[in-house]
């Protein structure tokens, strides 16, 4: 039976026309799945529905989404990332991190060249002028140098001049930062983008490790927003909070201090 496929010409290049056509001819779609966004149920003989390509280093995967949710696209991935989503969709339980009972989200950390600081990123929901908004915070557990540099704590003016704004209070969302975003697939948090050299295909500025899990809210609010905030703060202004209250506190603090950079980030597939 035919589908309700949307297939983008991107997809369509990857996969070819013949691939194409089968699909949309429902010889080789199903007709349920779980979209790979919300992660709620679909029927593509039902509503509408778009064909999503990740693209590994080596390997690819097509998966299905609302087209509500996400737009026919290819989104490009590392091989790693990759297999973590594959591994999440067919129910290994150690394809991502369980979160920590209690915790306002998952942190992730990976080495950050050339500084070479450890960054920690939590995930969790904002209250801002009466709506929730997602977030990232995003704390370096060392001082971060400018290349080359020795000494001192570069890791909000580096931000600053590629195009994050002070934050004083948490009264107002910031603004869109262009060309940065955050790459939510198959449902979990993968890594944050930033434009590659010469504006090209963008590249990870932070990346997890695996694949890691948000809550049903942050995923929701989301989804809601097409955007995320990222906050980001010197070392030592947030730690880990067990409690999104707590979480919130500390950013306000970090904002009266100085001491606290953000943007808003688009989102990548999803």
């Amino acid at each position: 039976m035919p589908r309700m496929l949307d297939v983008s010409d991107e997809v369509r290049a990857e996969i070819g026309d013949e691939e194409a056509d089968r699909l949309l001819a429902g010889e080789s779609a199903p007709g349920s799945y779980d979209c790979t966004s919300c992660r709620t149920p679909g029927d593509s003989e039902q509503e509408r529905t778009s064909t999503v390509l990740f693209i590994g280093d080596e390997t690819a995967v097509l998966a299905f989404a609302h087209s509500g949710c996400l737009a026919s696209q290819v989104v490009q991935v590392t091989e790693e990332q990759l297999q973590g989503a594959v591994k999440s969709i067919t129910g290994d339980s150690t394809a991502a991190h369980a979160p920590q009972q209690g915790a306002p989200g998952q942190v992730g950390h990976q080495q950050a060249s050339p500084e070479q600081a450890v960054l920690g990123v939590t995930s969790g929901l904002v209250l801002i002028a009466g709506d929730l908004h997602p977030a990232l915070v995003v704390e370096p557990t060392t001082p971060i140098v400018r290349p080359g540099a020795t000494t001192g704590d570069d890791f909000l003016p580096l931000l600053v001049e590629q195009g994050f704004m002070p934050v004083n209070e948490l009264s107002a969302v910031p603004s869109v930062l262009h060309g940065w975003s955050v790459l939510l697939a198959m449902g979990q948090l993968h890594a944050v983008l930033q434009p590659g050299p010469g504006g090209n295909q963008s590249v990870a500025w932070w990346q997890a490790h695996q694949p890691l899990l948000v809550t049903d809210g942050w995923r929701a609010a989301a989804n809601k927003h097409q955007q995320v905030l990222m906050f980001a703060a010197s070392v030592g202004s947030i730690g880990r909070q067990p409690r999104e209250d707590l979480l919130r506190g500390a950013l306000d603090k970090a904002a009266a201090n100085g001491r606290l950079v953000a943007a808003a980030l688009p989102l990548t597939g999803t």
